[in-house]
């Protein structure tokens, strides 16, 4: 969407989400939870284009839910990004700082993490749009370990600007996407630490690898990045304990390091699909915690738009990849098949 810039609807839009900010705070933020999740069920009750597109792409995913299981799934997913976007977006700056951080966050399995958090050196960390990624660099930046984040500004900018601020109060520096590649690369080379949010449709041109299953389009600039400067990569999410709390633990799915890639036939490929595997593992462990309604699966690799059969070099690539089983493989090249046979 078009950047709006009408004084009026920018102006109208910063106070009505000020407005709200201000009368939630009035209240616990587990009772805000709970009611902006009952507007979350409303939503998935109402909005039947988003309602069947997460369906659809939960089916797809997970193929052993039953249809009940699957609608049950979506409802909840809805209910949690309504409640990232409204409510923890406003209320983690007041409640993660560095005295109180340990009453809303625990470090869960970490401790692989520490020595990239606590050398000084460069290292790029990414999330998914699992769990809560606002309070994951939040509490990183506020304990002690800032970074610099990569985020689209959003269409009104005055709310945008706002609302980088709020996110950039315990440390965390945010860069829009806009012309940020070449930013990204100078902090790299000056030994900081990046972040990006790494499973957005990442259109014709990325890199096609397996994620559920499925061929998606995935970034090649993390891999890239990571290759050119040889530092480590980090992934991990902020899982929420139990539903309508405010309550998180830090969790590590994976810490993919240069050693792991000097020998891989495809390097670039390796990484970009083993960081995608790490993100699709984060969604596994909390389903209900992921934006199924993303059209992550949008784009289409040349072979399916053309309606051919899948390359044998892309074959190889995703055989080659050692957490795959012979039946993963046979399912993304299935699926694939089924993918050309409709553009034909």
């Amino acid at each position: 969407m078009a950047r709006n810039e009408s004084f009026i609807v920018n102006q109208s839009a910063y106070v009505a989400l000020r407005t709200l900010g201000t009368f939630m705070q009035c209240f616990e933020v587990d009772d805000v939870m709970a009611t902006v999740g009952d507007i979350g069920d409303l939503w998935f009750r109402r909005d039947k284009r988003r309602r069947d597109r997460s369906l659809a792409h939960i089916r797809q995913s997970m193929p052993e839910l039953t249809s009940a299981q699957a609608e049950d799934l979506c409802r909840r997913s809805m209910r949690h990004l309504l409640q990232t976007f409204i409510v923890e977006l406003l209320f983690t700056p007041r409640l993660i700082t560095p005295t109180t951080w340990p009453r809303y966050v625990r470090l869960g399995n970490v401790r692989e993490t520490m020595p990239v958090l606590t050398a000084n050196r460069p290292a790029i960390f990414l999330s998914g749009h699992c769990g809560n990624f606002e309070v994951l660099g939040f509490t990183l930046a506020t304990i002690g370990f800032p970074m610099t984040a990569l985020a689209r500004p959003l269409d009104l900018p005055r709310v945008s600007d706002w609302l980088f601020d709020v996110r950039q109060k315990r440390g965390m520096t945010i860069l829009t996407k806009f012309g940020a590649t070449e930013q990204i690369a100078q902090l790299i080379e000056q030994g900081q630490r990046v972040a990006f949010i790494a499973d957005q449709n990442a259109g014709d041109r990325g890199l096609f690898v397996p994620f559920f299953g499925r061929l998606a389009s995935a970034y090649k600039s993390i891999g890239l990045l990571a290759m050119r400067y040889d530092v480590p990569i980090v992934c991990g999410f902020a899982r929420r304990e139990k539903p309508d709390v405010f309550r998180y633990t830090l969790d590590l799915a994976d810490v993919i390091e240069p050693a792991h890639w000097k020998d891989q036939p495809d390097p670039l490929y390796y990484i970009t699909a083993r960081y995608t595997r790490s993100i699709e593992e984060m969604v596994r462990q909390a389903p209900d915690q992921y934006f199924w309604v993303h059209r992550r699966w949008k784009s289409r690799p040349a072979h399916e738009r053309a309606g051919k059969p899948m390359p044998l070099s892309l074959r190889d690539k995703i055989a080659g990849l050692p957490w795959l089983s012979d039946s993963d493989v046979a399912r993304v090249i299935e699926q694939s098949e089924r993918e050309s046979a409709l553009a034909r």
